[in-house]
């Protein structure tokens, strides 16, 4: 009897395939493809170490498979993927011996092919196992060697050495590799720190409290998503550098507030936390459904004092009149550049070019929402993005057409203890390797009297 299901090691294949194939998010492609075919909770983890550690090191596992292919131009893509995956657990994954993945790609290749790539496949990892992998040592140049050895675009690489020096950017690039810890936000409004921690031990996750953020606790072991505190509205998965510009924002009690980019609804909950459901939180988003998201968000949250609405925040200024809001947020589209190892995938998509055209759409959006700010309130403008193009640069082009605005030198202030040291006038960079977070971007500025 033939099993319609896939195995972990086919599913991953496919997987990779759709990935390059529709250049669609890793994240939720693999969620569908654990539901579509079954995978017994036992493989979840090796299915996702699989597809993330093969996308990961994309381009070092090319590299190392390159001279033992003939004709790589030749090779379909589900084959080539075969071999980068089975590569993978070769170099990669201790807990799998060769043989055995040799054996069961082998066999994958003789049910999707035929003998003769079945063959194939055998003969060129049989002859890695032999020969052992081509040295890095050959590449001369430093910029060349990391972005293979790290599978991060040459382009890339050399831009953030630029900007950060090569030391920096070596470190960002090998955190980049890791996967990311999931942390959640504990919703002060219904409960404490220590109550969620209690209950979560109960229910068998392994939690700590952030080093970081008083409000945040860390999983180290299962996914906090599928806890009952997190169906009971005490707490919201969201990342540390995230959790940050609720802090840049110091919302106060009665406050009008506006966040202006604010799908799924992260930072829009803890604003509204933070102001202990006083005041009013108006939530704008450009697409229907990301709203419906934030709805559903605020009510799990019980959250009464957000009302959102879709529109193109472009628009805002049709809707609301001048200084009309004590603060306001804008969290702006950008590349994702401080997210790669939660969409490791992106590396390969994004070009050069996207981040000029960004850092365009952000000075229209800053353009935007600037006249809602009150005299004397605070616009917090942020990223989760690295690079200096889209962040410090469309901050300081912002400043210099809106001499109404400056920094705000207090924001150091506001901010965790753990964060202040990495505060510069007003400006907070985040880079993975900071904190153990996502890298993130925030600019607080002040709206002159």
């Amino acid at each position: 009897m033939k099993n319609k299901k896939k195995n972990v090691r086919e599913a991953a294949v496919e997987l990779l395939e759709t990935i390059e194939k529709n250049q669609s998010y890793s994240n939720l492609l693999l969620n569908s493809t654990i539901e579509k075919n079954n995978i017994p909770s036992i493989d979840i983890g090796l299915l996702t170490e699989l597809t993330y550690g093969t996308l990961q090191r994309r381009m070092a596992l090319d590299y190392y498979l390159k001279p033992f292919i003939k004709n790589s131009k030749k090779l379909e893509n589900w084959v080539s993927q075969l071999l980068r995956i089975t590569l993978y657990q070769m170099v990669y994954l201790d807990k799998i011996p060769d043989r055995a993945a040799i054996f069961e790609a082998v066999e994958i290749a003789k049910k999707r092919g035929h003998k003769g790539i079945a063959g194939m496949v055998n003969g060129v990892l049989r002859s890695i196992q032999r020969e052992g992998l081509p040295s890095l040592d050959e590449v001369n140049n430093p910029i060349e060697k990391l972005s293979i050895e790290t599978s991060h675009p040459e382009w890339l690489v050399k831009r953030w050495v630029n900007q950060f020096g090569f030391d920096r950017t070596k470190e960002m690039c090998e955190v980049n590799l890791t996967a990311p810890l999931q942390t959640a936000r504990v919703n002060l409004t219904k409960t404490t720190v220590r109550e969620v921690i209690e209950d979560l031990d109960e229910e068998g996750f392994l939690v700590e409290k952030s080093p970081i953020i008083p409000e945040a606790i860390r999983a180290l072991r299962g996914n906090l998503a599928l806890s009952s505190a997190f169906k009971k509205g005490k707490i919201t998965i969201q990342d540390e550098s995230s959790m940050l510009t609720a802090y840049a924002l110091a919302p106060r009690e009665n406050e009008l507030i506006l966040d202006a980019c604010a799908a799924p609804g992260g930072k829009t909950t803890h604003i509204a936390e933070t102001m202990k459901l006083t005041g009013g939180v108006i939530s704008i988003d450009l697409h229907e459904h990301k709203v419906k998201l934030i709805n559903e968000n605020a009510k799990r949250l019980g959250l009464g004092n957000i009302r959102t609405i879709a529109m193109d925040s472009r628009n805002a200024g049709e809707q609301f009149q001048d200084e009309y809001f004590d603060r306001i947020l804008l969290d702006a589209p950008c590349s994702g550049l401080g997210v790669m190892r939660r969409k490791p995938d992106m590396k390969y998509t994004k070009k050069e070019q996207d981040l000029y055209q960004l850092s365009t759409i952000q000075q229209n959006l800053l353009n935007s929402v600037s006249s809602l700010v009150k005299k004397g309130g605070i616009l917090v403008y942020s990223t989760c993005t690295v690079d200096k193009e889209e962040n410090e640069g469309t901050v300081l082009k912002f400043l210099q057409e809106h001499p109404e605005f400056e920094t705000d030198a207090s924001l150091k202030n506001r901010m965790p203890e753990a964060i202040q040291s990495l505060v510069t006038d007003g400006f907070l960079q985040i880079l993975p390797q900071d904190i153990g977070s996502d890298g993130f971007f925030i600019a607080a500025l002040r709206k002159k009297v």
